[in-house]
């Protein structure tokens, strides 16, 4: 198994940029990517398990919150899943907050601090057999939108429709891990999973493997309960059935969609969620600069507005960053994700090819274009800083020569016989992704390769790169550990044992040695010796080139000055929704 912690540590603060040591790309030079405020230093928030009096609902009241209103939202696109079991996504996983309820979550005090709690369960869960056994007991009192009881029936088809043909896109360690899962095919041809046992209000999960982390697990929102007589298969994807505080009232696909109350949600069961605002209103297609400049003019509805994505634009970011009166409506953050450029294996097999393309990379020219050191870290491990078990190593050079290596990228090229490769890189349809397509293809074809971008639609984007006959040869992409430890990142996205469309492995990366020590490295229970293993599994695939570390991500999302309580959600790396209030 991978190493288990009852607490583990959400970075809120950003690690000094790593230092470098012997590279494939040789060193020079350097010099500050933009004249924007830094983050500096570091501070981690610890995550512990939570009791079942800490998993009794209300949730804890927020000093000075109003009930009533509308909270708005200007976003840039749609989501490409609604379904929890295809949710695989933060954006989707951030917004489904307020409707979707799953037997384990994250609950928010009033500094911030975060703990694993019951949400439909009355406690987080209780592991037997070393962990290869998990109990869960369903509270009372719950119900759908309908005003149906959340049954015990419901349950246990949450989690056997995870084997479900249709469910391409989602989170696959509970498949995984539950004893006969290899062979099960779903729920609906009348037949049940018998290592899910239901007991009166007691499911009991029977797991091939110990899993002291169980329990956070499920906290994902690929987890969440979906009712057995409301499952409408590959429907239930457009709009699926509440549980929570607030319900799908309309949903105009690429458009908009709106939240209202749901009536029949009993906050005496619901110790994660306030229910303030009467309504949310989601509007998509608004770019980065135009919600951004939107939220500087702060007029009418858009005071009452906050981002699920958007962030500052980087063309605003040194405006509202340096403005006082501005900042005060930031909210700053550090989450544990990484974005890369996953290649692909499958059709760039040589590795010194791989290596010219990290050597040849302008982390750099991109740093700026994405607004400067105020709001990334250029990045040359798979891990962030901030998750255990990171070690600094810079293979590459990234650090001496931040704007990349064209002539040692050249040399490898033909060493390798390849000058002239082609490349076919995918990026999603917005206007900084068109900045910075332009400077890697400039980059790129400054080392000798020949380079042809495509624009894919942002709201299938994962999708298309999740196809393993997608035709591209790098793709944007990014990875947030699932729960902060190197086994919900190297799992996922680097064992050969996850490949498949709709798999996160979008490098194909199949390869024995990698497979072996992620392997055994889940087998160490000793948290310390996991993590250094993990940090070695890190350079391995490093050393493969199979992907290009581009940057930490620094989030900073600007809201109306309307919205109450605009804070951090740590165990879903998200604004909160729910903790908000429209000021009167």
């Amino acid at each position: 198994m991978s190493f288990s912690r009852r607490n583990f540590l959400i970075a809120t603060g950003v690690v000094a940029a790593s230092s470098s040591v012997l590279t494939a790309c040789g060193g020079g030079g350097g010099g500050s990517a933009s004249d924007t405020p830094k983050v500096t230093g570091s501070k981690t928030m610890e995550i512990p398990v939570g009791t079942k009096a800490d998993s009794t609902g209300p949730a804890p009241e927020v000093k000075g919150a109003v009930k009533g209103g509308t909270i708005y939202s200007l976003e840039q696109f749609d989501m490409d899943h609604l379904d929890p079991a295809q949710i695989y996504v933060s954006t989707e996983a951030a917004i489904t907050v307020p409707i979707m309820r799953g037997l384990t979550g994250y609950k928010i005090d009033d500094k911030g601090g975060v703990t694993l709690v019951g949400d439909a369960a009355t406690d987080p869960g209780t592991a037997k057999d070393g962990g290869k056994t998990w109990v869960f007991t369903l509270k009372d009192g719950l119900k759908w939108e309908d005003g149906s009881d959340v049954t015990m029936d419901d349950v246990r088809h949450t989690f056997e429709r995870l084997f479900a043909s249709f469910i391409t896109e989602g989170p696959r360690y509970v498949q995984q891990w539950l004893v006969g899962g290899d062979k099960y095919k779903g729920p609906y041809e009348g037949k049940h999973l018998d290592s899910i046992e239901i007991d009166g209000k007691t499911i009991t999960f029977r797991l091939t493997e110990a899993r002291g982390d169980f329990n956070y697990t499920l906290a994902m929102r690929g987890y969440s309960l979906v009712p057995e007589k409301h499952d409408t298969k590959e429907k239930y994807d457009k709009q699926p059935f509440s549980c929570g505080p607030y319900r799908i009232e309309s949903r105009s696909v690429g458009k908009s969609m709106t939240y209202v109350r749901n009536e029949h949600w009993d906050p005496a069961t619901d110790p994660i969620r306030n229910a303030y605002p009467d309504k949310f209103a989601f509007s998509y297609g608004f770019q980065p600069l135009a919600a951004t400049d939107r939220y500087i003019a702060d007029k009418g509805n858009d005071q009452y507005a906050v981002p699920i994505f958007n962030e500052v634009a980087a063309e605003r970011v040194a405006q509202v960053l340096t403005d006082a009166e501005l900042k005060k409506r930031v909210l700053t953050a550090v989450d544990t994700v990484t974005y890369y450029w996953p290649i692909n294996t499958t059709r760039i097999t040589d590795v010194k090819v791989r290596q010219a393309i990290n050597c040849a990379w302008p982390h750099q020219q991109l740093q700026t274009i994405r607004g400067g050191a105020s709001t990334t870290e250029i990045a040359t491990t798979i891990l962030s800083p901030v998750t255990p078990g990171y070690e600094k190593f810079d293979l590459y050079g990234t650090t001496k020569k931040p704007g990349g290596d064209p002539a040692k990228a050249k040399a490898l090229l033909k060493e390798a016989g390849k000058l002239g490769q082609k490349l076919v890189i995918a990026y999603q349809q917005s206007d900084n992704s068109v900045k910075q397509a332009v400077a890697i293809k400039n980059a790129l074809e400054e080392a000798g390769f020949t380079v042809v971008n495509k624009q894919v639609d942002k709201s299938t984007f994962y999708t298309q790169i999740g196809d393993t006959d997608n035709g591209f040869d790098l793709f944007a992409a990014g990875w947030s550990p699932d729960w902060p430890n190197g086994y919900s990142v190297f799992y996922p996205c680097w064992s050969g044992k996850n490949i498949g469309k709709g798999r996160s492995n979008y490098a194909q990366l199949d390869d024995t040695g990698v497979n072996k020590a992620i392997d055994a490295a889940s087998a160490i229970t000793d948290p310390e010796k996991a993590n250094k293993a993990w940090g070695a599994i890190d350079r391995q695939i490093m050393e493969l080139a199979a992907v290009v570390p581009d940057y930490h991500s620094i989030r900073n999302w600007m809201y109306g000055s309307k919205v109450g309580n605009v804070v951090y959600d740590a165990g879903n790396t998200c604004v909160a929704l729910c903790k908000l209030y429209a000021k009167k």
